[in-house]
């Protein structure tokens, strides 16, 4: 298992006020708070309405200028808030690399509302990724890790995790392994290469306190390819009825095929085992792991 990548730069309030005096000097007077972070950024809110997002590894300054890049053009496509940059920064004040000024979006991660709530999100961000997914042009950015390419690619890796995992109550012996080679078996996608948002799991939705959707965050891993990678949403966020509600949505916007939906549901495997497997220093990324490997199990045809 892996824990947490340490960050390689303690970014503090006073570093993210002097890269405000020096790039954005509009921005500079107002409040700054650190509001949380993940693997690959710093969050800090800047008065009532932004929030600045800094890389706190240097892998995530790529997926920063990438972001800054593209993801403003696609984001005002779509009718759900995101975390598009607004403004964009670069490297300056001793710190070495690019980071944004976003929207603030009110609310709450989806990681902490119970699945059995979350189900109010399902229509809605079904709509989101029916807007979202349009055809990439060729020099759309490309997944360092697969997201949206072949689920073969992943084969060995996702075979390893499998073997490695401790016993999850619920899940019979060999299932995982025999889903994994259904979703293998589903055929490839041949369609043109779509936008994809690529990490689409529930610490990057913000939900209402009615666990509607508010809005979607964490476009690090922006890419193109199979629109599976991101349908693996419906088992990475919710429960039977919220699953049937998204796939109902989705599929009254925009056709999907079975053998789309059957490679989702291998990319949900492949995710939840990888959350499953980095929980070394958060139990909570073990439960969304665990919780989205059993909910690939409920409907499985192949069981």
């Amino acid at each position: 298992m892996a824990a947490m990548p340490r960050a390689e730069i303690d970014v503090t309030p006073s570093l993210v006020a002097a890269l405000l005096r020096e790039q954005l000097p509009d921005l500079a007077q107002l409040p700054v708070q650190f509001a949380g972070g993940g693997w690959d950024n710093t969050l800090f809110r800047l008065g009532e309405d932004l929030v600045v997002r800094l890389p706190r590894r240097a892998v995530a300054d790529a997926l920063m200028i990438a972001e800054q890049q593209w993801l403003p053009e696609r984001a005002a496509r779509v009718s759900v808030p995101t975390s598009a940059p607004l403004r964009s920064g670069r490297p300056g004040a001793g710190y070495p690399w690019h980071w944004s000024v976003c929207r603030w979006i009110d609310g709450v991660s989806g990681s902490t509302v119970p699945r059995r709530d979350r189900s109010p999100a399902a229509r809605p961000l079904a709509r989101f990724l029916a807007e979202f997914h349009q055809p990439a042009p060729d020099d759309a950015p490309v997944s360092p890790v697969g997201r949206g390419g072949p689920l073969a690619a992943r084969d060995d890796v996702v075979r390893a995790r499998l073997a490695s995992l401790p016993q999850i109550p619920g899940v019979p012996e060999g299932a995982l392994l025999r889903g994994w080679d259904a979703a293998l078996a589903a055929p490839a996608w041949s369609g043109e290469p779509l936008w994809l948002h690529g990490d689409l799991h529930p610490a990057n939705v913000v939900l209402a306190p009615d666990g509607r959707l508010a809005g979607v965050v964490d476009f690090g891993d922006l890419c193109s390819g199979d629109p599976a990678t991101d349908l693996a949403a419906a088992w990475l966020h919710f429960d039977g009825a919220g699953r049937a509600a998204f796939r109902a949505e989705l599929e009254r916007l925009r056709a999907v095929d079975a053998a789309t939906w059957e490679r989702a549901r291998g990319w949900a495997l492949s995710m939840g085992s990888a959350l499953a497997a980095s929980s070394d220093d958060s139990p909570a990324l073990f439960d969304l792991g665990a919780e989205t490997l059993t909910a690939v199990l409920d409907d499985a045809p192949w069981l």
